[in-house]
């Protein structure tokens, strides 16, 4: 399969490019190419800004850390937080999900999908119920049910809640995904990026594409002048806004459908072919 693209008629020349990572600029194995690193260079040298918006936390940006240049910036946690990795992963501004609100989600969900487990990821961590399966065990996680993650003695004092999970053993994950919005879509944005029955819910409002948009206009960046690259639902809503939006080989086909091109497989380094694509036409636009 190769890259391909048809580039909106409004688009401009790239100046920022905005990339998921798991299923997209990673492969599988969670590692960055050496081809991938070489481009995300190329393009810091082209005056082409990168940022990394992502579904993981703060803690899980190790793997990409030694590759962002310039501003040192990423989106974490679906656009509920932007972070320095200049600086180990500090929050720069959190859009939190607040308390009261996650809990009337898991009320609604409880009620519309019995058996659902959550989780609940903060700015100092993640915590989960018994039932919940965690991908990666933390020794630092409180166990307990949501109701008791969530209760606030002090109201405003806890730690603010990024994202509020939601896993289920049996459905089918965008049937999941289908009947949350369902049962409480006006009280919080949800998505998913796994392959599993897990959902990620974030305030009302919060998303990659809102956080990146923020972020662009801060630079004086138009949606027009920003390439996007995903590969799961969570990454719909920011391959819709880009001027130009590339759907992974391996995406799910919704994102298919909402990205203006294609591009290969993320184990066939498909966002570093279509930045070398990118880097060699602002080449040729600077000997115009």
């Amino acid at each position: 399969m190769t890259s391909s693209h048809s580039a909106r008629p409004e688009a401009r020349p790239a100046r920022l490019i905005a990339t998921d990572l798991d299923g997209t600029l990673l492969r599988d194995d969670k590692s960055v190419s050496d081809r991938t690193v070489a481009a995300l260079a190329a393009a810091e040298r082209a005056g082409i800004e990168v940022f990394f918006v992502t579904g993981r936390p703060a803690r899980w940006m190790d793997v990409v850390s030694d590759h962002v240049h310039g501003h040192g910036l990423a989106i974490c946690a679906n656009g509920a937080a932007v972070v320095d990795l200049h600086a180990g992963g500090t929050f720069l501004e959190v859009r939190p999900l607040e308390r009261p609100v996650a809990l009337d989600v898991v009320r609604a969900l409880r009620a519309a999908a019995p058996g659902t487990s959550f989780a609940v990821e903060l700015t100092t961590g993640i915590h989960y119920e018994p039932e919940y399966p965690p991908f990666f065990l933390d020794p630092g996680a409180t166990v307990a049910t949501a109701e008791k993650l969530l209760f606030e003695e002090n109201p405003g004092a806890a730690a603010p809640v990024l994202k509020l999970l939601a896993q289920h053993p049996e459905l089918d994950p965008d049937v999941f995904l289908a009947t949350a919005r369902e049962a409480a879509g006006e009280l919080a944005s949800f998505t998913r990026s796994s392959p599993t029955a897990l959902i990620e819910i974030s305030g009302l409002g919060v998303s990659k594409a809102s956080t990146l948009a923020h972020c662009c206009a801060e630079r004086g960046i138009t949606p027009e002048e920003v390439v996007a690259f995903g590969d799961m639902p969570n990454d719909i809503e920011m391959l819709s806004w880009a001027g130009r939006s590339f759907a992974m080989g391996n995406a799910h086909p919704d994102v298919i459908a909402a990205a203006s091109g294609r591009t290969v497989g993320n184990n066939d380094d498909g966002v570093a072919v279509i930045i070398e694509e990118l880097v060699a036409e602002a080449a040729r636009a600077g000997m115009a």
